[in-house]
């Protein structure tokens, strides 16, 4: 009998179901093409939040960014480049990639052009190549180079990530950044009065398992050859380990730890490194997603670290220069990054002080690069 009832009540709470699903705007999840199939990457939900929006497609104040890359500036059209600074209020950019791919020739064309039609918009840094450092002569070979290019016009040396993950010796075996053979160049920076800009490793979360908790797993889908394996790379705290030798090694030379050390999601360690080491400064460029998702406490930390932090962008696209400013310049809400792969989540506007504004656009930098024409900036 209780075997009956059982198959009764089954009966008829399938009927009910099967019921409640044919009746109009009660739909069958499967039957939705896409709803079960959908991925990460394509959902892109809208935001029905309703907020105050300041959209800024202009800096508040004419600006410097130390860290862009023009790797055609020998033959390319400035007049173009210059027209879409202007339309941001970009006052001067550093091109760190003077020297292209390795060229002192291809240093001396872009110094020529930049010359020729727009002197005071431009900074060209040098680059240094470590191919044949196991040569006795390597470091004073390259301290020549430095002197050359900087008597040329060169106002800084960049120093690619390659340093420290990819570059190898004679032997194969890789060049720590902090290679004894490497003092006399650093040492030679700091006599010339240049600063080095140092991109030194990746986000740590390259080297973390590409699982469900990385929060860069999309970037690392996306861009496989970022991923940093353990038995081909050292760990991250090592790699960073090394620059910061480096730093503390070399009190007289200023360094430029380029975005944000990689520490832009623990700037309370970053600001450790900064009051330990008052040669080093650092810039923004590509990890502005990890201050605009901790708006009260990176705003905090900028005030207090006012004087050591520089604007950088890294990839040249205008348009993404606009989320820069409305981060740096706004209270707004729960607004879009521009690049999904780095941050799939919102960004808050910090509404920095005009005098932090200032100095992080463009007043840290015409204290550590030189030659860069102070007529073009306010006070």
């Amino acid at each position: 009998m209780y075997h009956k009832f059982t198959i009764i009540l089954f009966a008829m709470l399938l009927w009910a179901y099967q019921t409640q699903a044919q009746r109009p705007g009660n739909v069958n999840e499967a039957d939705i093409p896409g709803t079960t199939e959908m991925s990460f990457e394509e959902y892109e939900p809208v935001s029905t939040l309703v907020v105050p929006e300041h959209p800024t497609t202009r800096a508040k104040y004419p600006f410097i960014d130390v860290h862009n890359h023009q790797f055609r500036m020998p033959t390319q059209d400035l007049d173009a480049l210059t027209a879409e600074m202007d339309k941001l209020n970009m006052a001067v950019m550093v091109n760190l990639s003077g020297r292209g791919r390795g060229s002192q020739q291809h240093l001396k064309g872009a110094l020529e052009n930049v010359r020729k039609h727009h002197p005071n918009r431009f900074i060209v840094f040098t680059n240094i190549s470590f191919a044949g450092i196991d040569e006795p002569d390597w470091a004073e070979k390259t301290c020549k180079y430095l002197e050359e290019d900087v008597a040329l016009g060169a106002n800084g040396l960049k120093i690619y990530k390659s340093l420290g993950l990819t570059a190898t010796d004679a032997a194969g075996k890789r060049i720590a950044v902090d290679d004894p053979r490497l003092d006399p160049v650093w040492a030679k920076c700091g006599e010339l009065g240049i600063p080095v800009l140092i991109h030194t490793g990746e986000p740590a979360s390259f080297w973390k398992p590409r699982d469900k908790y990385n929060e860069r797993w999309l970037e690392l889908i996306q861009r496989p050859n970022r991923y940093r394996s353990p038995d081909k790379y050292p760990s991250w705290e090592q790699v960073m380990s090394e620059q910061h030798h480096v730093f503390r090694k070399h009190p007289n030379t200023i360094f430029i730890n380029a975005h944000l050390g990689w520490m832009g999601n623990d700037l309370a360690r970053l600001g450790k490194l900064l009051d330990e080491c008052p040669n080093v400064y650092t810039e923004i460029g590509a990890v502005l997603a990890e201050l605009g998702r901790q708006p009260r406490f990176a705003r905090q930390w900028l005030i207090k670290y006012q004087d050591r932090v520089c604007f950088g962008k890294d990839s040249w696209r205008p348009e993404e220069y606009h989320v820069y400013f409305r981060v740096l310049e706004t209270a707004d809400e729960y607004f879009d990054y521009y690049r999904k792969r780095h941050a799939f989540w919102k960004m808050y506007g910090l509404d920095l002080p005009d005098e932090v504004l200032k100095k992080l656009y463009y007043k840290n930098a015409l204290k550590i690069i030189p030659n860069i024409d102070a007529s073009l900036f306010p006070d």
